[in-house]
């Protein structure tokens, strides 16, 4: 075979390995060609069809943003997908999101895709709907917000893989965010609403050419140029901008103490990958390093807390606590939210109040609201407190889950029916420390932040 053949041979052997590596790709469309048969729509009333396989949607008034969402969960994927959207709208691309109906009677919420053609300029950028507002915010990154194309299509490649999601606008690297705040959910499409703008009447957002790729996902992801946004221990870019503090940074004991001590325990408790954890005694009740409190008192505050339960586990975050009240009785005494494992520990079927003391209760006075959104043993829930003019909210996982008033005659009579009977004044003290309970048994804290609140009073 001479030269000339042995090159047209092998150029065709490649051609054809090209094509064939092009065409194993997994990939699977998402639209059909003239229906929108596996998607529903959540939220408002705008519409939606399918014109030979690409998706309009259209604005209608009087009515909050909608969302035409995927029948189908995904965890972890790629999606690759093309939008065009008129210059006046905003609209977005939902990824693992969900639709509850103990959230805030089943608005949809969770990461959102930012489709953003204002002046801001931040498509592909973050955004987390109905929860935590923005997380990865397109601030900084110029290169992104020039990639939009004004009234033409627009592709994005969106890879949520573990904790991390990466965007990409036409081509060009616009979020890198890792955070583990939710594992799965559908995918959604959304028509923002348009309030009282009636110029925005019967305007169009369209996408086309969606496809997902759900497996060998580590053969063809890409690697990004950015450096991520790492939410763990950080405070997100919207808390930063709205008075929230780290109370622990992650990686010392700075800010703490033990609680009958003047430092941090010397055992008991440890520090591994950003975890403030307690370590297993075997449930003897401050065996080994004893509560930990804050350094610093606090009066009107908001508090978030992410607590991890081992099988059979008891904890508790206590609040408005005086170590010096008690000094040399063992005793922190202060309000506390339970954390419990229900199922396997007996605490929760004591109490001096029926169900005072499962995961979320007012400790021994109030019981939280038995549907409680709480993820299983072994995964991370949020606790979160606030306590302004007395009035105080427990919530798990972004729901209120139980709220009272301090110093009400409800409350005094149920101080009165319980265990802190004995103890003067129980949970009226005007500013108090922050307090985790070592109880002997395996529980882990990170994210832990406060923002201290002003009295509505003044």
């Amino acid at each position: 075979m001479n030269l000339f053949l042995k090159i047209v041979v092998l150029v065709i052997i490649l051609c054809c390995s090209c094509k064939t590596k092009t065409k194993t790709i997994p990939w699977e469309s998402l639209f059909s060609k003239n229906s929108l048969e596996g998607w529903n729509i959540k939220g408002g009333t705008a519409t939606y069809k399918n014109e030979n396989g690409t998706i309009v949607g259209t604005t209608v008034p009087n009515t909050p943003n909608t969302f035409l969402c995927s029948d189908k969960i995904y965890n972890n994927f790629i999606l690759e997908i093309d939008f065009k959207v008129d210059p006046v709208m905003n609209s977005g691309i939902q990824i693992r999101s969900n639709s509850l109906p103990y959230y805030r009677d089943g608005m949809v919420h969770g990461y959102q895709v930012e489709i953003d053609p204002s002046k801001r300029a931040w498509s592909g950028g973050i955004y987390d709907e109905k929860r935590r507002l923005w997380l990865n915010p397109l601030k900084d990154n110029i290169e992104a917000q020039n990639a939009f194309k004004q009234n033409e299509w627009n592709h994005y490649r969106i890879e949520a893989i573990g904790d991390t999601i990466k965007t990409w606008v036409n081509g060009i690297a616009a979020s890198h965010l890792i955070d583990d705040k939710t594992a799965a959910g559908f995918i959604g499409l959304q028509v923002h609403g348009i309030g009282k703008h009636t110029d925005r009447l019967g305007k169009q957002t369209m996408w086309k050419n969606a496809k997902i790729l759900t497996t060998e996902l580590a053969k063809y992801s890409k690697k990004s140029p950015l450096e991520p946004i790492i939410t763990k221990n950080n405070l997100t870019f919207q808390e930063n901008r709205t008075g929230w503090k780290m109370l622990w940074d992650g990686k010392t004991t700075n800010g703490w103490r033990g609680a009958k001590l003047a430092k941090f325990p010397e055992k008991g408790w440890s520090i591994e990958n950003g975890e403030l954890i307690v370590e297993e005694t075997g449930g003897a009740e401050s065996a080994a390093g004893g509560d930990i409190v804050t350094t610093k008192d606090y009066s009107n505050f908001e508090l978030l807390v992410d607590f991890k339960l081992t099988a059979g586990a008891n904890s508790g975050i206590k609040y408005y606590v005086d170590t010096e009240i008690n000094k040399g009785t063992g005793s922190s005494i202060g309000l506390e939210y339970q954390i419990l494992d229900d199922e396997l520990h007996e605490d929760a079927k004591r109490g001096s109040h029926e169900g005072s003391r499962t995961v979320c209760s007012l400790y021994d006075l109030i019981k939280a609201d038995p549907i409680k959104p709480l993820k299983p043993i072994g995964q991370w829930n949020t606790a979160y407190i606030k306590s302004i003019d007395n009035h105080v909210e427990h919530w798990v996982n972004d729901v209120k889950v139980l709220e009272y008033e301090r110093g009400s005659a409800e409350f005094l009579k149920l101080v009165s029916e319980s265990k802190y009977a004995k103890w003067p004044n129980f949970g009226l003290l005007e500013k108090g420390q922050i307090l985790l309970q070592d109880h002997g048994d395996k529980v882990s804290f990170r994210n832990i932040k406060i923002r201290v609140a002003k009295s509505k009073k003044n």
